[in-house]
């Protein structure tokens, strides 16, 4: 098949949450748009195997452990029954709807989407190899690659086999599997794990390290920590896996701990979820100036540029943290730089959530940083067994902590565990962005009864006046 010659303006390397955003607000300023991805319509990773069929399949998880806990409340519900084929519909339905959705605003934004692959072949051009089998060589004043990333494996580890998967092939929920093992301790772990645990598999958790979700601050993974004692088989810390090896009735696992012990275990399955890597390869970057570092990440500018002028990098390829939020702002200052804007992505605060039952979100500053950096702060935890609206929702484990500068009294960070807590960071977010002492904070009516108001008697307890939590005054 010949090859096509075409231009834009603005070429989009990927069609995810930071791709899409990017070539929406470019298109929006006035720039012609090119979108490039292999996929049917714009999403990426967090719409096709990610962020939304996850919590698809988290809000189920959610509904059944629900009905279990109302047992306590004087309901009983028969033991659910599990359609997994019907329950997988449901789930890839919601990703159509959604990818077939930022389609249709692609077409009215004007924005051309191109079905496949791009390679650079210097810095004003790209090979687009189409899923029709042509190739397109496309012209461009501007760039942004917004590839996103990719599950981190272990070749020499994890054999070749339909038992082992990693987060894509754990949303595919082909069965649920008698006994399964996720190994890392991270939030796709254990979000992963939660799905299955609830559908009715005996999960294993194995981390490296000492605790469950490394680098977060304690006191809000220790809430987890307890709910999901309950819920997994074991937990196992300090211990990696040594071998793997397949059975016809599972893999035999060999795990070993810090001290040196080793002992086997056989799973009908193992998840490995250990991280993921930036896809920065295989794109052509060694014709361009673009500088790419030891771990895979694109070194960019405060304006998202590349060594390149004519190139940008944004979402998971540019550097952590990898969340579609943060990609979609992102591209959002790297198309208003191109368009001639004077702007920079410069946040103060980056909302970290996992979606967990509890679910655990943060944002700022951690307790932990904020040691780490010697500064004189103050840590404020409001415990959601003082709070009327988790009561009533009979989940009273939770706690809202904020860590406020003493001299200043600015809110520094914010931290939650307990239902919904992905929801309620968004506040916490905003007070950091906005420079907010504990004072804007505690003064703010929030509704009752809610959850929201576990921020407010935070802030209120700082000044030793919260409602419905005594704490003498120190100030």
């Amino acid at each position: 098949m010949a090859e096509t010659k075409k231009s834009t303006t603005l070429a989009v390397i990927g069609g995810g949450p930071g791709g899409y955003a990017a070539a929406f607000m470019a298109a929006d300023l006035g720039l012609q748009v090119t979108l490039i991805d292999p996929e049917e319509n714009p999403g990426g990773v967090c719409l096709y195997r990610g962020c939304i069929p996850s919590k698809a399949l988290l809000h189920v998880a959610k509904l059944i452990s629900e009905s279990r806990d109302a047992a306590d409340w004087g309901i009983t519900f028969t033991q659910p029954k599990i359609d997994v084929k019907k329950l997988r519909a449901w789930k890839d339905g919601v990703v159509e709807r959604l990818t077939g959705g930022v389609g249709q605003l692609a077409k009215q934004r004007k924005v051309e989407f191109i079905r496949g692959m791009a390679k650079f072949v210097d810095a004003k051009t790209l090979e687009v190899k189409a899923q029709d089998g042509g190739n397109i060589r496309l012209s461009f004043e501007h760039a942004i690659i917004a590839t996103g990333s990719r599950p981190t494996v272990i070749p020499k580890l994890a054999p070749d086999s339909p038992r082992v998967i990693n987060s894509t092939g754990a949303l595919n929920i082909k069965d649920i599997p008698k006994s399964m093992l996720v190994v890392g301790g991270g939030y796709i772990g254990l979000e992963m794990g939660t799905v299955y645990a609830t559908l009715g598999a005996k999960v294993t958790v194995v981390e490296m390290l000492s605790g469950l979700l490394p680098g977060v601050d304690r006191d809000l993974v220790s809430v987890l920590s307890k709910r999901l004692d309950g819920l997994f088989d074991k937990i196992i810390l300090n211990t990696t896996v040594s071998k793997m090896k397949e059975q016809k009735n599972g893999i035999k696992v060999t795990l070993e701990s810090k001290d040196g012990e080793t002992q086997e275990k056989l799973f009908d399955k193992v998840l490995i979820s250990v991280g993921r890597r930036p896809n920065s390869e295989n794109l052509g970057l060694e014709n361009t100036k673009v500088k790419v570092t030891e771990k895979g990440f694109i070194e960019v500018n405060l304006q998202r540029k590349t060594a390149e002028p004519t190139i940008y990098a944004i979402g998971d390829v540019a550097g952590e943290p990898m969340l579609a939020h943060k990609a979609s702002h992102e591209g959002r200052v790297a198309a208003e730089a191109i368009s001639g804007k004077k702007v920079a992505f410069e946040p103060q605060a980056i909302p970290v959530v996992v979606f967990t039952d509890p679910e655990v979100a943060w944002c700022g500053l951690t307790q932990t940083q904020a040691k780490e950096q010697g500064l004189d702060v103050e840590v404020i935890r409001f415990p959601w067994a003082a709070s009327g609206r988790s009561l009533t929702l009979g989940r009273t484990d939770g706690v809202t902590k904020l860590v406020i500068d003493k001299k200043t009294e600015r809110v520094l960070g914010v931290g939650i565990t307990g239902p919904n807590a992905g929801d309620l960071i968004a506040e916490g977010v905003l007070a950091v962005e906005m420079g907010a002492v504990a004072a804007d904070v505690g003064l703010t009516i929030h509704p009752h009864p809610t959850l929201s108001e576990t921020l407010m008697e935070a802030a209120d307890i700082f000044y030793g006046t919260s409602t419905h939590y005594y704490r003498p005054k120190k100030r």
